[in-house]
This record gives C-alpha cells, structure tokens and sequence, in this order.
C-alpha cells in the first residue's frame, strides 16, 4: 500500500521519485507562493519568483506524533492553537474569498500570531536536538 500524501503536495502523483529535477520541472517558469513541506526540490526557485509558505498539515504532525509518542504537554498545547486556525478554516470553508480573508486576518491572525510566540518562548526552554525542539524549529522556519 502507498504511504498517504498530503492534500498540498501533489508533485509525488506525477512523478516516480523525489528527484529534485522533478520540482522544478513541474513547476517550470511559474511563479508565486507555493505552499510545502521542508522538501529540498522546491528550494531552488526560492528567491527566483516562488516564496515559501509552510504547509501547516506538516507542522502539526511533527506536534501530534510527539503528542502520542510522549504525551507531551508542550505538544498538546501546540495541537489545542492549531485546532483554533481549523476550526475557523473548517467554518469559513463554504465562504466567498474575500469573506474567508476578512474572518482569517479578524479570527485566524491573533491566534497565528499567540501560537508563533508562544512557540519562540517555548524554544528557549527546551534542550537542542529534542523532539520538541524539532517540531518547533519546524515550525519556526516556516
């Protein structure tokens, strides 16, 4: 059986491997904000009309298996803001764009910003090279 593929990350339903040279020819002269994992084949048209957007699906699967590996507090709490932005997405969903922007930059962006600084002080706490610091160095690079 396949592994699972993120919704985002359609590039593996038309190649045969994660080869580099597959990304960039997807992706050809495109150019715009392309939302992904830490994935190194996309990295060469950063910088070159593509900006990153991390993909939040991947950042909260490094909290949730650190979740229930060691049932990290640090984690669930990471788990309890992200739930907040889904619930809002999973709300909003049937919305018209500019409706779905306006609630996300009155609802979404306080909670985005609260986790995003909560996880810069909970960085500070935790030992280097721990899961919990690599779910949010993860998550802070992106």
């Amino acid at each position: 059986m396949a592994a699972p593929r993120c919704r985002q990350c359609n590039l593996g339903a038309v190649t045969t491997s994660r080869a580099g040279e597959h990304a960039r020819t997807f992706l050809g002269d495109w150019q715009g904000k392309l939302v992904c994992d830490d994935y190194s084949g996309y990295k060469a048209g950063f910088g070159n009309g593509i900006t990153e957007i991390g993909c939040l699906a991947h950042a909260r699967r490094k909290f949730y298996d650190l979740q229930q590996a060691n049932k990290s507090e640090l984690a669930a709490q990471a788990l309890e803001y992200i739930g907040q932005l889904y619930q809002i997405e999973r709300a909003t969903k049937d919305l018209p764009p500019d409706k779905r922007q306006f609630i996300r930059n009155e609802k979404s962006r306080p909670i985005a910003d609260a986790l995003h600084q909560w996880m810069l002080a909970h960085r500070q706490k935790v030992p280097d090279g721990s899961g919990t610091a690599k779910a949010l160095d993860y998550s802070l690079k992106r």
